[in-house]
Formats: C-alpha cells, structure tokens, sequence
C-alpha cells in the first residue's frame, strides 16, 4: 500500500475540477508555450523569459515580484489567495527558465560533434499534429506553462484559496557552475535560483511542487551531485630522450598513466552503483557515475610531454549518502594503482528527501486530482526522476516537503498538458483550503 492513503472522489472534487477545466482554454495553452518555449534562455541568460513570465503575471493580476542576486538573472513570484489570514496552507509551484543546450561558442567544440550543435530542437518550441516537442518545452517551460494556466484557471473560475498560492520561475536549474576559470555571475546556478528565492523571495510555503516532466508520477527524493577533480601527478621529459616503460602506470606522463586509472575508476562507477542504491517511499535513487572532462599538458607548446593530468569526474549522492567517504575511495583507488595525485572535490551539492509523514498531504492533493482527471491513481515516478537533481530538493533541504510531478517529459500531447495545469490547479485548491497546524 502507497504512503499515501487513496481518498474517494467526492462530488465537491469532481465539481471543483470541472471548474477549472472549463476555464482552461487549450488554444491559450499552446500560445502561450510557444511564446515563452522560443524564447531563447540558456543557463546564465535568462532574463528575457523571465521578463516575460513576469509580465505576463502582472497582465493577469498577480501581483508578481523580481527576487535576484543579479539583476540579469531573477526569480519571479505571483501570488494567489491567502483570503483568510491564519487559514489553509501555502503552496509554492517552481519551475526554471533555463534550457539545457550548447553555448554557442568556441567551448561547444570541445563537447559536441560537428552537427550537434546545429540542430534545431534545442532552442525551439514546437507543436505539430496534438503534439509538443523540443527542449525548452520537455525542461521545463512546457511544464512551467501549465502552471500559469493553472492559476489563471482557478482565478477565472472564482475559487477561493485560504491559504496562499505562490507561481515561481527560477533560473540556474539545469546545473552552471563556478568550476576553475569559469568564474563570473553566469556560471551560478542553485544559488541565484530556487534557494535565492526561498531565502529572499519573501515566500512561505507549507508544501512545495517541483513542476517538471514525470509522465504524471511522483517522487519527493532527489540526487545531489559531487565534482571531483583527480589530479594525476607525472614528469614532463623532453620528447628525443623519452623512454617508454612496458607499464603504464610507470610511464613519466601522466596523461598516459591516465590510461590505467579510466578503467578502475568505471569499475568502481558499477561497484558504487550497485552498493549505494537507495529505496525509500518517495522512489528508487541510482546514483550514477560519469567522467566529465580531461586536461592535462598545453597543445600549442611542442617538444615535451606533461607533468598533471586532470579527470573530471561526477558522482551522484542518494538522500542517505555524504562526501568524504566518497573522496577516501578514490584516493585508495589512485594509491592502490601506484600513481601520484590528489583528489579534490569541486562542488558539492548533497541529494535529499521528504520526511514521510510531512509530504503525504501534498502526495494525497496530487493524487486526488489526478483522479479527479481521470489519469487513475498516482503512482512513483521512474527511477530516473529521483535519481536526478530537481529543485525540489532545495526545498526539502530546508524541511518544507517537496516533490516533483508533472506531465509527460518527452513530447506530451496538447491533452498531456492540460490535465497537468487542471492538476496544478486542482492541487493548490486541495491544498491551501487544507487546515494547518499552527
């Protein structure tokens, strides 16, 4: 049996959902996605879509404000209900701005193949034949708009909130990085986004949605993530007197000795896979392992080798995992291996979960308009929902239960998209008419 106890449909729910279905209009859904989806917003330029998701609250009347460290990169908050002070509970609906997609400059080369970054899904909003496509509308601005429609429907539809509704766009989700020499305020992420909003967008909620694809499941746990930097330590030998040793690990280059620590470091990835598997009741977590990058030596100066070599490497974290035992394994690995180095963490974002107890109201709102939309009952999201870092993990972080749901994440249908606004819509006015605790 769920955590969360199935409820029977009452004749209020189905009412209450017919309302906000009727004030769903399917041709300003699509509108409103292509506008916002084609707008371009790469992770650290998201002003623009944030402009206009703050404009197109004010237009609608919700009072929306800016909250930003920068002011080129800001959150945006609208806000609904709250018509009776001390009453029902608060809810936050989030979303991010930015698309994950190329650069679009000369770093692109060192990541794609020719004709990758060419091609067209990454910046474009598409809706062909009932069906939605490209990345700004799968992460997250498809899901993003069904929120707008959601609170729009339950305005138009006179419902009343007691408790309040908060309508969030966020940037910096997608996972920039202050990493060596990429410094500078386009390179934050989590800080300028969902956290600055929790710690400066003057909001309190009670329960919060992470609103991205999930194919209408749940999940309330999520991965962080820890990028090591493994510095592999060698001599640099002019090229004429370089000998080369049968061994590998005993050539002076370090760049080659690279070669030797890859396939332990994959054998370990499997290992840690499979001993750090984590089932909890708001889903499965996998933390995955992959290499990020190399360096090592300077190509424009000839005749000598390298004395560092350098693997990026990044490593998920469940909800039940920390750092350091992490580091201590790789630091074995490259000593059992009979190398010089060191290991060095470079970001360390740490995974997270809803007490249980906490989220099942939010759980039970969601699963009861998702009946009420006769979806059937909610289920846990893949395993890859919860084994990924999404906003609702800041959330959790500062123990205000949070969960990620939402609508098909790849290509969903018109129909796709207006279940989960009136699902949305349905949540919040489940939720903030929900007595709490003071």
């Amino acid at each position: 049996m769920s955590l969360w106890e199935k409820q029977p449909l009452s004749e209020e729910d189905r009412e209450v959902m017919q309302r906000i279905r009727q004030h769903i209009d399917p041709n300003e859904l699509v509108q409103l996605l292509l506008e916002l989806g084609n707008i371009r917003s790469l992770p650290g330029f998201e002003q623009e879509a944030g402009e206009y998701v703050y404009n197109w609250l004010q237009q609608e009347g919700f009072a929306p404000r800016k909250a930003g460290m920068f002011a080129s990169r800001f959150n945006v908050i609208g806000t609904l209900g709250g018509e009776a002070p001390g009453e029902g509970s608060n809810l936050l609906l989030t979303s991010h701005l930015d698309t994950e997609a190329p650069q679009y400059n000369y770093r692109d080369e060192w990541r794609y193949k020719p004709g990758t970054v060419e091609r067209s899904e990454w910046l474009e909003a598409r809706y062909e034949h009932g069906v939605f496509s490209g990345r700004p509308v799968e992460n997250d601005r498809g899901p993003m708009t069904c929120t707008l429609m959601a609170a729009k429907a339950l305005k138009q539809a006179g419902l009343t909130l007691k408790g309040k509704l908060y309508i969030t766009a966020c940037p910096g989700e997608i996972g920039p990085e202050q990493v060596e020499e990429f410094q500078g305020q386009e390179y934050l992420g989590k800080e300028v986004g969902a956290q600055y909003l929790l710690t400066h967008g003057g909001v309190a909620p009670d329960y919060a949605i992470a609103a991205e694809g999930t194919d209408f499941g749940i999940t309330w746990m999520s991965c962080g993530h820890v990028l090591f930097r493994i510095d592999l330590y060698g001599e640099e030998l002019f090229t004429p007197i370089l000998e080369h040793p049968l061994e590998l690990a005993a050539h002076p280059n370090p760049l080659v000795q690279s070669a030797v620590l890859i396939p332990l470091l994959q054998q370990w990835a499997i290992r840690y896979e499979q001993e750090h598997t984590y089932e909890g009741s708001g889903g499965l977590s996998i933390p995955k392992v992959q290499l990020s990058a190399i360096r090592g030596g300077d190509p424009h100066i000839m005749g000598a080798g390298s004395e560092v070599c350098s693997i990026y490497i990044e490593v998920n974290l469940t909800a039940r995992q920390s750092i350091a035992p992490i580091q201590r394994q790789l630091e074995l690995l490259v000593h059992d291996a009979g190398l010089q180095g060191r290991v060095l963490p470079l970001i360390f974002r740490q995974g997270y979960e809803a007490d249980e107890q906490a989220v099942t109201p939010l759980a039970q709102a969601i699963d009861t308009g998702r009946q009420a939309a006769e979806r059937g009952p909610l289920t846990l999201a893949h395993e890859a929902y919860a084994s990924m870092w999404r906003d609702h993990n800041i959330f959790n972080m500062y123990r205000i239960p949070a969960a990620t749901f939402g609508p098909s994440r790849f290509q969903p249908t018109l129909e796709d998209m207006v279940d989960a606004a009136a699902i949305y819509a349905f949540t919040a006015w489940k939720l903030c008419n929900r007595t709490t605790v003071q």
